[in-house]
């Protein structure tokens, strides 16, 4: 009976007894998140109240002001220079409101930015740090100034490493950008980062967590996995969170698994017998046409022959011959100098010749002196008789034969007299 009452009463605990997850059961209650305080910002993917984050001020710095200066430098480009003389008065409006002074030095090409006795936040100066970084790979100063808020980062990625061949790292640079920049829109659309492709780099702005997930949408677009793969992965997340019941439940049964397809042996083995059979199907099609449509000029077929082709000399017999084997090293170094001094000097009358190219002067048609104009007229004039007398040519060319002989004539019977 005292077993009886014994199981009966632990069965009644067992009821009563609340199931904990597992995960979950050292967790205590924080005594300091009570009621009062402000929950006020929500993460992007899974509803978790954050302490809302109260802005720095001068009051809170409690020690007075910095004892030591910290200072960071930063160089760029030559084609910033115009943008940043321009825009740097804004510049300095912005961290002087911060107690932190800057330097354009437009001598070595650097930005500097260093604490003072009025900076109040500790912090601040890696801000401007990062302001003067986005200022140097292109980014706006309208939008580099955001920097300096309370939850905004930046993250500068550095591609240019990533991919050797010029030709396909431009192309996945391009890629993500996207036609008429729609893929670059849709990152930031969903991630609610800026970003901006510059050169070897892309410059992004936002809460820490969205730029994660920019950082590896970019490095796998430079592996070649196509940033619409993490976009619809996204979205897809974003309707999840939508829903407070999957809140505190795993969401990889509702992402997409995007592999790279692992063909078995008897797959292998079809696919090649597959490109055989159509091998041999177009070597029979090229051979009907060939038929169809012999080619006289097609080369004849080399007669076989049973004997090897003669040996090629080695290079120590072709430097016996020419006797160049018994040069000291001297002797052939200072042959060597004489060719390549003789390659030069062609190689340098060739690109002068091509220099002198442009200096030559084009060929000009001279105007036509006033001989040659009176002879131009009277064969106009003569070719205009000729096609007006039409059929009576030969009779006026017999008149003119009949003139010369009568003055043939007369200049022989004053030769006689």
């Amino acid at each position: 009976m005292a077993q009886t009452s014994a199981d009966a009463n632990g069965g009644a605990d067992s009821e009563q007894a609340p199931i904990v997850n597992k995960n979950k059961r050292f967790r205590k209650d924080k005594p300091w998140d009570t009621d009062d305080i402000d929950h006020t910002q929500l993460t992007m993917c899974r509803f978790r109240l954050q302490w809302k984050i109260e802005p720095f001020k001068v009051d809170d710095l409690k020690a007075g002001p910095l004892t030591e200066e910290s200072s960071f430098a930063t160089l760029f480009p030559k084609y910033r220079e115009k943008y940043l003389r321009e825009v740097w008065s804004a510049v300095t409006r912005a961290l002087d409101a911060h107690g932190i002074a800057c330097t354009l030095d437009l001598i070595n090409g650097s930005m500097s930015v260093r604490t003072t006795r009025k900076t109040f936040d500790p912090y601040i100066v890696l801000k401007a740090r990062d302001l003067i970084k986005l200022l140097a790979r292109g980014v706006a100063v309208g939008q580099a100034v955001k920097i300096l808020e309370d939850g905004v980062a930046c993250d500068i990625i550095k591609i240019g490493n990533l991919v050797g061949n010029k030709e396909r790292f431009a192309k996945r640079r391009q890629r993500i950008i996207g036609p008429d920049g729609s893929t670059l829109k849709a990152i930031e659309l969903l991630t609610g980062c800026y970003v901006l492709v510059q050169g070897n780099t892309v410059s992004a702005m936002g809460p820490h967590k969205p730029l994660k997930e920019v950082r590896r949408i970019v490095l796998d677009c430079m592996k070649n996995i196509h940033p619409i793969y993490r976009i619809k992965e996204l979205m897809i997340r974003r309707e999840l969170a939508k829903d407070p019941k999957l809140a505190e439940e795993s969401w990889d049964r509702f992402l997409p698994q995007f592999r790279k397809k692992h063909l078995t042996s008897a797959q292998k083995s079809a696919k090649k017998r597959d490109a055989a059979a159509a091998r041999e199907e177009v070597q029979q099609r090229v051979a009907e046409h060939a038929e169809a449509h012999p080619n006289p000029e097609k080369k004849k077929k080399k007669v076989y022959t049973p004997f090897p082709p003669a040996q090629l000399p080695r290079k120590v017999d072709i430097q016996l011959e020419t006797g160049e084997y018994f040069l000291k090293a001297h002797e052939k170094q200072a042959r060597e100098d004489a060719k390549r001094k003789a390659k030069q000097a062609e190689v340098t009358s060739q690109r002068k010749a091509e220099r002198a190219e442009a200096f030559v002067a084009p060929s000009e048609d001279a105007a036509p002196t006033v001989e040659e104009k009176k002879k131009k007229r009277k064969r106009e004039s003569g070719a205009a008789a000729n096609e007006d007398v039409g059929g009576d040519g030969v009779a006026a060319d017999e008149g003119e034969r009949k003139k010369k002989k009568k003055q043939k004539a007369k200049n022989r019977g004053v030769e006689e007299e």
